[in-house]
């Protein structure tokens, strides 16, 4: 089984995707492989009622019980699973798979990720190039940074040995009922181990167990106004 194996983070029973997660890979392997799994698997097929000011393209699946709002655009290819609720003016791009169940929220950017069930991502959120686990959950204004600032390539340093990746773009990783605080930046190659909890206003890099808490405390001084 290989380092980062999908199960350390995320639990396939909770996706009906799982052919994209390999035991004997790196959980980060599945992300190259959506483009191709969605050109030969898609169904293109729109089961949910859509409202006036949608825009969907022409290689979209939606299932049914599905609420989308006005103005969200779906460029896809995309396949979005069962009774998810897709906010105002949500921009789905291309190589997106989102679960059964989950919140896609106002304002909110997607591209080339895996979301798996019961996964929320509410407010002002960007997800590039990153994995989702069950009951994964983003506060308002968290962006899982998906490029480095010189455009190498992203490695994944679990503070013992950097690993490389072989990937340009690739975010986090966000395992299983892990909880991400308002306004936080996950850097590229970030991995969150599941049930794991991120403060707010965190700028985090680099591997986090499982059930860990990162805690971000900010110094703070009051003076008199002159």
């Amino acid at each position: 089984m290989s380092p980062f194996s999908p199960s350390d983070f995320l639990d396939l029973a909770h996706t009906q995707h799982g052919i994209l997660f390999s035991p004997d890979e790196p959980v980060w392997s599945a992300l190259p492989k959506i483009a191709s799994y969605l050109e030969f698997r898609l169904q293109r097929e729109i089961r949910a009622q859509l409202p006036q000011g949608v825009f969907i393209g022409e290689d979209v699946f939606i299932d049914e019980g599905t609420t989308l709002e006005p103005g969200v655009v779906i460029r896809g290819p995309a396949w979005i699973g069962k009774n998810c609720v897709i906010r105002a003016s949500c921009y789905i791009r291309e190589n997106v798979i989102v679960g059964n169940g989950c919140v896609l929220g106002n304002s909110c950017e997607f591209k080339n990720c895996v979301i798996f069930d019961n996964a929320e991502v509410p407010h002002y959120n960007y997800v590039g190039d990153s994995i989702l686990g069950y009951k994964a959950h983003l506060g308002a204004g968290v962006v899982l940074s998906n490029v480095r600032l010189d455009r190498g390539e992203v490695k994944v340093d679990d503070g013992k040995k950097t690993h490389a990746t072989g990937l340009r773009k690739f975010g986090a990783v966000i395992g299983d009922l892990a909880e991400i605080g308002c306004n936080s930046v996950i850097n590229p190659g970030s991995l969150i181990g599941c049930r794991s909890i991120v403060y707010p206003l965190s700028c985090f890099s680099g591997v986090l167990p499982a059930d860990s808490i990162l805690k971000t405390k900010q110094q703070q001084l009051v003076v008199p106004r002159r």
